[in-house]
Formats: structure tokens, sequence, C-alpha cells
């Protein structure tokens, strides 16, 4: 979802920035008279010495009691707008500790990227495997990973989500106590040069 908001956002200031952009070039280099041609009667820029907001503009709310309560509300929304959006930039979705059952019921807490360190390491230690990435997400009590690997040239991928399934994230669940890991495996060929014969 943060993708697909931040998407939408990125694509909807570039396109104000564009409007904006094209309207002060055509203005400001007259290129409705050098073409000969019209804009609509509303296009704020008409040639070289248009202003977007004329001074009349800029100054008939000035005497109302209600203008600058206005504008510092709008300013105060965009700016907290603004902030938040920077905020869910840096948030990420990894877990942090995961709860481990240590027996005395206290339960312990594991640092998420001992395990995604720990689940790396045994994925890339896998024939077939050449690297690998994992990073834990969900929550204390109920992690999920997300393993992305790449494929040697002679792997075969069944084998190779068998075993990481049945060796890799098995040993995980079994070390942290868990009673499932749910894991989303993303499998990428390596590119190799063409050896040559000789």
């Amino acid at each position: 979802m943060r993708t697909a908001l931040n998407r939408i956002l990125l694509a909807l200031t570039g396109l104000v920035l564009l409007v904006v952009g094209l309207s002060v070039l055509v203005g400001g280099l007259d290129l409705q008279r050098r073409w000969n041609f019209t804009m609509p009667h509303w296009w704020p820029f008409t040639g070289p010495k248009d202003v977007l907001l004329t001074a009349h503009d800029r100054t008939r709310y000035r005497a109302h009691d209600w203008w600058w309560p206005v504008v510092i509300a709008a300013l105060g929304v965009l700016v907290l707008a603004a902030l938040w959006w920077l905020l869910a930039q840096a948030r990420t979705r990894r877990l942090r500790q995961l709860r481990v059952d240590s027996g005395d019921g206290q339960g312990a807490l594991l640092r998420g990227r001992a395990v995604e360190h720990v689940l790396t390491s045994e994925t890339e230690a896998y024939k077939g495997v050449e690297w690998a990435r994992a990073a834990l997400g969900g929550k204390r009590g109920a992690p999920a990973a997300r393993i992305v690997l790449g494929l040697a040239p002679d792997a075969t991928p069944d084998e190779v989500v068998a075993g990481l399934d049945t060796a890799v994230l098995d040993r995980a669940r079994t070390s942290a106590g868990l009673d499932r890991l749910p894991a989303e495996a993303r499998l990428r060929p390596v590119r190799h040069r063409a050896s040559r014969v000789n």
C-alpha cells in the first residue's frame, strides 16, 4: 500500500509541476505571440510580464478576520502531512524482536536481525543457491519470513524450495520454538557469462 501511495503522490506532484512549468514557460517566452496561437481565457500567463497573482488577488482577503487563521491552518496541515509521509518512508516492516519461549514462563526476546542472518547464511549454504537475502516481518508472536535467493544455473527450483522448507525453515522454527513460520521465497536466476570452448 505504501508503494502505491508513493506512486500516486509522485504522479500528482509531477503533474502539477508539469502544468505550472508549462504555463510559466508559455507566458515567459511569449510563445503565444511568437507561434501565433491563443490560450484559453483562464490561462494565468499570457505574456512575459504577467504574474500568477495580481496585487489585488494577493491583498484582498487580508482585512478579513478569517484569512490568517485559514492560511496558518492550511500550512499546518500540509506540514503535518509531509511529516507523516516522511515518517512512513522511514518505518520498516521488519520485525526487530522475536519472542521465544524459554521454558521458565518469562520468555526471551531474540533479535530479528540475528534470525535474518542465520536464515541468509543457511540458505546460501544450500546446494544450488549462490546468494540469499532474508527479512523477518509480522508480529513478535507470529513472524513471517521473506527470502530472496539467486539460483545457480544447475539448480532445480523445486528441490531448492523443498530443501528450504524442510531444512532451513524447519530448523529456524525449531530453534525459535515457533509452531509455524510462514515464508515467501522469491527465486531469481543468477546471470553467468557463456563459457568458451577451445
